[in-house]
């Protein structure tokens, strides 16, 4: 799964990274980044095919968007909304369909974390960041979704697809993001209804991981320090 990201640099340095989109859509979020240990329900800066020019010419932007997926249809206060989608049968899950079909992002990103059960108990479990080896930022695909809110203002949210671990990943978790290469971004935000090809594990000779410190675990939590490398092999404790 992926339940948490970090964008260390500021939301300038981001756009700059993906200087393909036209940046006026998410301008609004400039005060909220860095953001070193971003949780769901946060708002972040994701790219989409939009209209740019009336009547029907179609441009790359970023907007701003809410994590939690909420389709139009989905009643408030339920079941939480869903922050990542499985990439197997997304193409026909009621939840999905519809945004994958035409409605699917790149979420822009540093790196992510994710959590290793050291005992398989799931009480004790060591946290990792996650990252490219080059260091440079990437995208995630991602799905999206527009809902009204009682207040009738128009709340765009998105979710993550997630496919299984490659094999870095799966020395710590069985899951992991769908993270695309840029020659990828085109095709991804294409009309295309079902590029199911791209949904598959990322290289893991172009990643890599570090163990970090569980101050992680509170989204309340949320400096620098968060991301440091606390040991290459941290011994597992007993609580």
């Amino acid at each position: 799964m992926c339940g948490r990201i970090f964008i260390k640099t500021n939301l300038e340095s981001m756009m700059n990274a993906f200087a393909f989109a036209d940046r006026k859509g998410a301008l609004g979020l400039a005060n909220h980044f860095p953001r070193y240990n971003g949780a769901p329900s946060l708002d972040y800066p994701i790219i989409i095919k939009d209209l740019v020019r009336e009547p029907v010419t179609m441009g790359t932007v970023f907007v701003s968007a809410r994590w939690g997926l909420m389709p139009g249809w989905m009643k408030p206060g339920g079941r939480p909304p869903p922050i990542n989608a499985r990439c197997e049968g997304i193409a026909a899950n009621g939840m999905f369909k519809s945004a994958y079909r035409s409605r699917r992002c790149l979420v822009p990103i540093d790196g992510f974390f994710e959590w290793k059960d050291i005992f398989g108990t799931g009480k004790n479990k060591q946290p990792y960041a996650v990252a490219m080896k080059s260091g440079v930022p990437f995208a995630l695909a991602g799905i999206w979704e527009i809902r009204r809110d009682p207040a009738d203002v128009d709340i765009r949210t998105f979710a993550v697809i997630t496919c299984p671990a490659n094999e870095i990943m799966a020395a710590i978790h069985d899951r992991m993001p769908v993270i695309l290469h840029p020659e990828e971004y085109e095709r991804w935000l294409s009309p295309e209804p079902d590029p199911h090809e791209l949904m598959r594990p990322f290289p893991s000779e172009l990643m890599t991981m570090w163990p970090i410190g569980k101050a992680v675990g509170s989204p309340k939590n949320d400096n620098p320090e968060i991301i440091e490398e606390i040991g290459p092999d941290p011994e597992p404790t007993l609580f």
